[in-house]
This record gives structure tokens, sequence and C-alpha cells, in this order.
């Protein structure tokens, strides 16, 4: 695959999805084809599997098979492709979310996801993962100033506590990979700070 591969990681409230459709401009702007897309979702099947995510209640198996069921219809019908073609392929989460929220947050086993990991993406990890770290605290009042929540959304500070400890574990393991942001900044600072990495890899 000689496209390249971005994801963007943080509890529910951090900010994500601005910088995301930032970087797509300024991406597009030097001439790049840019996908933005999500997870759960970025296709039909995946979607439909997000919508029983965040609203239907489940155990946490449960929860972990659709999660990764959806990925693997988004990486083959979406990211495999796009990739293949040489495009630059921009997605709201992946796979870490899934071993912080699953995994750290609701105390699921980390090594039946790590089978799951291997079993659907053959291998595929993103070239570089940009988390945006932010108290617990401070994400909820950011989440309910902006819209209601969802099932996730309503779970209390200590489960994202948990989860932001499950994000700090996958930088532990892959620190190449990761490029933290400091999420409690201005939105202006947190850009500042997202365009620094990507200048340093000649991005």
């Amino acid at each position: 695959m000689t496209g390249r591969f971005i994801t963007f990681e943080g509890i529910d409230g951090a900010g994500k999805s601005t910088h995301i459709d930032a970087l797509a401009d300024r991406m597009r702007r030097r001439g790049q084809h840019v996908i933005c897309t999500r997870e759960p979702g970025g296709t039909p099947l995946a979607e439909a599997l997000r919508e029983q995510v965040l609203h239907a209640a489940m155990d946490p198996l449960t929860e972990a098979l659709l999660v990764f069921a959806a990925r693997r219809d988004h990486i083959q019908q979406v990211i495999a492709p796009a990739l293949a073609q040489g495009h630059t392929v921009l997605c709201d989460r992946f796979t870490d979310a899934t071993f912080a929220y699953q995994g750290a947050g609701r105390g699921f086993d980390t090594e039946v996801l790590v089978t799951l990991e291997a079993w659907v993406q053959e291998g595929l990890q993103p070239a570089l993962t940009f988390w945006f770290d932010l108290p617990p605290e401070t994400a909820a009042e950011r989440r309910a100033a902006a819209r209601s929540p969802d099932r996730f959304e309503q779970l209390d500070t200590a489960f994202f506590t948990r989860v932001r400890q499950g994000y700090e574990a996958r930088v532990k393991q892959s620190p190449q990979r990761f490029a933290r942001l400091d999420a409690a900044q201005s939105r202006e600072q947190v850009w500042a700070q997202l365009v620094a990495h990507m200048e340093q890899r000649g991005w």
C-alpha cells in the first residue's frame, strides 16, 4: 500500500473532528487526494453497526465484536482500496479506541482484542496517530455544552479516566506511531501542535 493512513484518537469531547477537517483542507491544497472517514462507520454496513454500538445495550464482548465487524468492512471497502491507490486516509478513531474503550474502559480481555486486531486488520496499522489528550473533567464539560450524550458519553468520569489510561498504554506500546497533542489548549494552539508534527515528518 502506497498511501498514508492517519488516525485521530481521544476521549469524547477532545476536539478531533474540527482538526480532521482542517488537516484535510491543508493536504488538499497541497495537491493530495484525501479521504475523511470514521469508526465505527465509513460504510453503510459499518454505519448501521455504529448505531447499535452507540445506542443499544449489550455486553462488552458483543460490543467488541460489532466494532471489529464494522472495522473489517470499513478496511475492505474504503481504507485498503484508498491506500492502494496512493491516497491519504484520515480516520476519526481506529483500533486504539477499541483498546481504550472496550479494553481499559469496559475492562474487557485485551488478549481477545489483540486476536481480533490480527484477524481483522491483517497487519494494517496507521502510519501516524494523533492522540488528543484531555482530562476527563474538561471533556465532560465540552460534551455537555455541545450535544446530547450517546450511550458512552453518559458514562461517568471514572470510565473516561480508564479510557485515557488505555490510550496511554497504547502510546507506550507504539511510541513512534503516536503524536500526543495537549487538547486542553485552545483550538489554535492544538492546531499548531498538529502542524508541527506533520512538518517534522516532512508531510
